[in-house]
C-alpha cells in the first residue's frame, strides 16, 4: 500500500471536478515495484540497543498485497491451471494477503520493522532465536471458473518478486487449492456491464421499455443486483443475477440521477455466467416517474441557479506538519500506534492496535478491526423490493468499491493518503489512488472545569486521528472512519450518504411501506446493519488466553431493607463464556455494553485492565 502526502483545502465542484482522472490505474497485470532485497543475515544495533535486522524483504507481513504480488500471484495460478481452457476461463474475484500467524506479526515488530519491541515476543528459556529472514509472503485468491461454473481458494506462496525494472523476474509457488461446492463469489464489475449489455439487447425488454415511451436505451440502467436465496430455483448452482431497471431523463447532464425514475413491472433473471436472459415477463405496466431536474445533485448553476454562496473559506492549517508519523504502512500518533491494511472485500482494516501508556511500555489492545459485511433489508413486501436484501461487502467487495479521494474534498488538513491495489475479473492489477484518507481533526472539548471559588478555569481541546475511506455500492455511498482519541477511546463510525433505492408509484397510489418524495416516487423503508469484527488483544502477546467479554447492564435495587428510599440501582455484570451465549440484542432501557478485560493485569486500583 503507497502512501502519498497532501495539504488540501478547497474542494473543487462543477465542471472543474468532472475534468479529474479515473481513480482506477490499470497496470495490465505488470510487476510494477520491488518487494524483496537480496538476503541479509546482518543485525545492527539501533539507538537504545535492540538489534535491528537488515531485512530479507521490505513488506511487513500484514501489509496489502503490491501490485507486484498481486500480479505474481495470479501469473501462479493461472500457470497452474490444468488446461488451456482452463486457464482462459479463470476469473479473479479477489487477491488478498493470507495474513499471518500471530507470533509471525510479533517477531516482524519485535526486529524487523517498527516498533522494534522484543518483548512482544513470550519468553524462552535462554532468549528468543532470531532468524535471518522472515517467512515469505502468501497469497489468498477467490478464482472463479467461467466455463464450469466452479468456486475454488487458492493459496499461492510468494517466494520472489523483483521488479520490472530488474528484469521482471519473479516466481510464486501453489500451496493448496479446493473447490468449493454450492458457492458463488461476489459479482465484479466487468460483470455488471455484461449483465447490462445482455438486457439491453433483449428484444422482448426492448419491447417493455418502448412501452412506457422510452426508444433510446442509452438512457436505461441496468443494476445487476443478486439473486438472493428465496427457493430451490434460486441455488448457488447457478451464477444469477435479477436487474433493477431505472432510466434517465433526456439530459445530457453527466451527473443526473437516474435512480429516480425507476421501471418497475418488469421480472427478468440473467444467467450471468453464459450472459443470457433466462426469465422475462413484463409483469405491469407503471408509468415513469416524470422527469424533474430538482431530483438532480449537479451543481446548482448547471440548473439555472447558484449554489450558496453565504459561507466563507474555512482553513485549517498545520504550519509545522502533523503529528503524526508513518514508517511504510505503520502509524504513530500521541500514544497511538498501528498498521493500516486493506482488502477487497472489508476496505479498510486496522492491525496491531496498541499504545504507549508511560513506564508500562506499549500495550496492545487489539489485533485487528474491520468491517466484514453489512445487510440492507427492505421492507416493502411488493415487487421486486422484497428481494433487495443487500449484503454489499460479500456480494459487491467493499474495497473494491472505493474511491480515490479528492483532496479538499473527502479530508481537510494535512493529508496522508494510502494506495490500494486489486485485481481485476480477468487478473489484471488495478490501483486506487489515494484510497485511504489519514488526518488530525479538532474534536471539541475533551475535558473542562472551572472553580467557582478561585475563577480559574482550565481547558483541554480534544484532538483525534482519523482513518477512513468511502465506497459506492450502486445508489448509496459509505464513508468507513476510525477515530483514536487522547484519551484512550476508539471510535467506528459509518457515514450513509449517496441517493436512495426508490420505487415508482401509479397515478395518486400510497403505500405504507415507504415515504412519498415526489409526484409517483416514494422510497421504501430499509435498515443497513453493519457488522465489525474486533480481533481483540488487550494486554495480550500472541497467542495469549487471558482476554474475556463481559456484559454489563443497569438494574433497578427491588423495593426492601437495601433500597428503602426506592432509588437504589446498579450495574451488574455476566461473563460471556462462549460465542454462542454472546449472540445478545442490544438493550438501551439498561445500558447494556461490553467490557473486553484482562484477567492477567490490573490497573492501580486492583481491577483487571479494560
Amino acid at each position: 500500500m503507497a502512501v502519498s502526502e497532501e495539504k488540501a483545502q478547497g474542494c473543487r465542484s462543477g465542471a472543474a471536478a468532472g475534468k479529474a482522472a479515473s481513480p482506477v490505474k490499470p497496470n495490465s497485470g505488470a510487476v510494477m515495484e520491488e518487494i524483496t532485497d537480496s538476503p541479509s543475515t546482518t543485525a545492527k544495533a539501533s539507538s537504545k540497543g535492540i538489534p535491528i535486522m537488515t531485512r530479507a524483504q521490505r513488506s511487513h507481513p500484514l501489509d496489502p498485497l503490491s501490485a507486484a504480488e498481486i500480479a505474481v500471484a495470479v501469473a501462479t495460478g493461472r500457470a497452474a491451471g490444468r488446461t488451456p481452457e482452463v486457464r482462459d476461463s479463470m476469473r479473479f474475484v479477489e487477491v488478498v494477503l493470507l495474513e499471518p500467524e500471530k507470533n509471525v506479526v510479533a517477531l516482524a515488530d519485535a526486529y524487523f520493522f517498527p516498533p522494534f519491541q522484543p518483548s512482544l515476543l513470550p519468553r524462552t528459556k535462554g532468549g528468543p532465536v532470531i532468524p535471518s529472514r522472515l517467512p515469505p509472503r502468501r497469497a489468498r485468491l477467490v478464482v472463479y471458473n467461467k466455463q464450469t461454473n466452479e468456486t475454488s481458494i487458492w493459496v499461492v506462496e510468494l517466494s520472489e518478486v523483483h521488479a520490472a525494472t530488474r528484469g521482471g523476474h519473479h516466481r510464486g509457488k501453489v500451496i493448496s487449492s479446493e473447490v468449493v461446492p454450492d458457492v458463488q463469489p461476489a459479482m465484479d464489475a466487468m460483470e455488471y456491464a455484461e449483465c447490462e449489455a445482455t438486457v439491453k439487447d433483449f428484444p422482448p425488454f426492448i419491447e417493455a421499455i418502448k412501452k412506457r415511451g422510452i426508444d433510446d436505451m442509452e438512457l436505461v440502467m441496468v443494476d445487476a443486483w443478486c439473486a438472493g436465496y428465496y427457493s430451490d430455483a434460486d441455488a448457488p448452482n447457478r451464477r444469477l443475477g435479477k436487474p433493477l431497471i431505472f432510466c434517465r431523463t433526456e439530459s445530457d447532464s453527466p451527473m443526473e440521477n437516474g435512480y429516480a425514475r425507476p421501471v418497475e413491472g418488469i421480472h427478468v433473471i440473467v444467467d450471468m455466467q453464459n450472459n443470457v436472459v433466462i426469465e422475462f415477463e413484463d409483469r405491469k405496466f407503471v408509468p415513469l416517474p416524470p422527469p424533474d431536474h430538482l431530483r438532480n445533485y449537479t451543481p446548482g448553476e448547471t440548473r439555472g441557479g447558484v449554489d450558496r454562496s453565504d459561507v466563507k473559506p474555512l482553513i485549517i492549517s498545520q504550519p509545522e506538519g502533523p503529528s503524526f508519523r508513518i514508517t511504510g504502512s505503520f502509524v504513530e500518533w500521541q500514544k497511538w500506534n498501528f498498521r493500516v491494511g486493506f482488502t477487497p472485500k472489508e476496505g479498510l482494516v486496522i492491525h496491531s492496535v496498541a499504545y504507549v501508556d508511560g513506564n508500562r511500555g506499549r500495550r496492545p489492545i487489539a489485533h485487528r478491526l474491520s468491517f466484514v459485511e453489512m445487510v440492507v433489508p427492505y421492507g416493502d413486501p411488493n415487487e421486486p423490493h422484497y428481494r433487495k436484501n443487500a449484503f454489499d461487502a460479500g456480494e459487491d467487495g467493499l474495497g473494491k468499491n472505493a474511491h480515490s479521494l479528492k483532496k479538499g474534498c473527502d479530508c481537510l488538513g494535512y493529508i496522508k493518503y494510502f494506495d490500494a491495489h486489486f485485481t481485476n475479473f480477468t487478473g489484471g492489477v488495478e490501483t486506487i489512488e489515494n484510497c485511504v484518507c489519514l488526518h488530525e481533526e479538532d474534536h471539541g472539548i475533551l475535558w473542562k472545569h472551572q472553580d467557582w471559588r478561585t475563577g480559574l478555569a482550565e481547558v483541554r481541546r480534544s484532538r483525534r486521528l482519523t482513518v477512513s475511506f468511502i465506497c459506492t455500492i450502486a445508489n448509496y455511498e459509505y464513508g468507513f472512519y476510525w477515530h483514536f482519541y487522547q484519551d484512550g477511546k476508539i471510535e467506528s463510525e459509518v457515514k450513509l450518504t449517496g441517493i436512495l433505492s426508490l420505487g415508482a408509484l401509479m397515478p395518486g397510489e400510497q403505500r405504507k411501506y415507504g415515504t412519498t418524495i415526489a409526484p409517483s416516487l416514494y422510497a421504501p423503508v430499509h435498515q443497513h446493519f453493519f457488522v465489525a469484527r474486533m480481533d481483540m488483544a488487550v494486554d495480550c502477546k500472541p497467542n495469549e488466553a487471558y482476554n474475556q467479554v463481559v456484559e454489563v447492564n443497569v438494574k433497578v435495587e427491588s423495593s426492601g431493607p437495601n433500597n428503602m428510599h426506592n432509588n437504589a440501582f446498579y450495574a451488574e455484570e455476566e461473563l460471556l463464556q462462549s460465542e454462542l451465549q454472546a449472540m445478545r440484542d442490544c438493550d438501551p432501557s439498561s445500558a447494556r455494553h461490553w467490557i473486553v478485560r484482562n484477567t492477567r493485569t490490573v490497573n492501580r486500583t486492583g481491577q483487571p485492565t479494560a
